[in-house]
Order: C-alpha cells, then structure tokens, then sequence
C-alpha cells in the first residue's frame, strides 16, 4: 500500500472514531499532499502541454519519497511552533503540536541511529578525502540523500561536523 493510501484509510477511521486531533491532523496533511500533487500538475503541464488529462494527473501523484518529504516538513514547522508557543507560555498549544507530531511520525520511514550516520559520514570523508570544516558542504551532498526523512539535517550537520574536527 502506497503512503497516500494509508494516510487515506487513517483519516477514514479517525473519521469513524471521532479522533479530533487524528482527523485535523490527517486533514490538513491531505490538503498539503494535494496541494504538492497541483504544483507538480503544474509544472508537468508547462513541459507537456499535449498530455491527456488523466496522464497528466497520473503523472503529477506524489512518490512515497516526496509524501516523506512533505510529512517532515510539516513536522518541523511543528517543532517550530512548539518552540515559539512555549515561549509565549502556551503550554496547551504546545501540546497538541506535540500530538500532531506524533501522528504525523506514524508515516516516516524508521529513524536512523547516530551510529549508522557516523559510518556512513566516515566513509564519505574516506572517499572524498574530506579534511577540514570547509569540506561540510561536499560531505553533506552525498550523505543527506541516504539519509533523508530518517533523520534531522541538523543532527547530520552537526556529527559531519565533529568527524571533521577530529581530523584537523
């Protein structure tokens, strides 16, 4: 089953339940993926204006990859907000982020551990003889695409980082 799919059949049964949060939550990641699918819509349409209508909607479906993407997004600005709600003393708003956080995370592909990105930064550094801070850019173009949606940039940056000031 397509992760679109799943979403769908989740949003259907916390319809059937009642789950406030599940169904708003749900709801509003429908929307995103719909409104992502119009944008590739779009922009199929402006390459191929001789497509059928149902190619062209065929075509524009989000990938796993990209419905990946666009749940990780929505869970950053989440954190985002959780952040800022806490701030301004909103413990309540904060918390239901941190609910809709949760549901959302049910749809990510599993996390990966600080040691597995540590072996595979490694073997980047190796195989592009990555030596100082200034090579970050380079080790981080090969790595995020393999770690992509299974892990926060910032934590990859952050452990590519210190690799790198090991070897100084």
């Amino acid at each position: 089953m397509k992760l679109k799919e799943k979403i769908n059949e989740d949003f259907k049964i916390a319809l059937k339940e009642k789950k406030e949060i599940g169904i708003g939550t749900l709801r509003m990641l429908k929307a995103v993926i719909f409104n992502k699918e119009k944008e590739k819509r779009y922009k199929i349409f402006q390459k191929e204006k001789e497509l059928k209508e149902e190619d062209l909607i065929e075509k524009s479906q989000l990938t796993d990859e990209e419905v990946i993407e666009v749940i990780s997004s929505e869970i950053k600005k989440r954190k985002e907000a959780i952040e800022e709600f806490e701030k301004g003393k909103r413990q309540d708003l904060a918390e239901k982020e941190k609910k809709e956080i949760e549901i959302l995370k049910k749809y990510m592909p599993e996390e990966i551990s600080e040691e597995e990105i540590k072996k595979m930064a490694k073997e980047i550094i190796e195989s592009i003889r990555a030596k100082t801070q200034k090579d970050i850019g380079k080790v981080m173009a090969q790595l995020m695409p393999k770690v992509k949606g299974r892990i926060e940039g910032s934590k990859v940056s952050q452990i590519v980082k210190e690799l790198l000031s090991k070897k100084i």
